[in-house]
């Protein structure tokens, strides 16, 4: 069974912000800013892999992380 700092939030605040920095929805963001939310969203995963979090699918999530990372790596290489 999950525990609860496992599940999903549902909170309008970006986890890995500061409190005062409100979550924004994809299609209020340009494609810069969608490629930073991404960046910072792929480095709160990394950070929470580190700690040790999910560690059943620490390796599917880590390749999931270095997929995401050249994917955004590619997309800013293109604008």
């Amino acid at each position: 069974m999950a525990s609860p700092q496992d599940a999903p939030t549902t909170s309008p605040v970006d986890p890995g912000a500061s409190d005062d920095t409100a979550w924004r929805s994809p299609e209020d963001l340009s494609t810069p800013e969608l490629l930073s939310q991404l960046g910072e969203d792929r480095l709160w995963l990394l950070r929470q892999l580190d700690s040790g979090r999910w560690s059943e699918w620490r390796l599917d999530l880590a390749a999931l992380e270095r997929e995401l990372g050249q994917l955004i790596d590619q997309a800013g290489e293109r604008l």
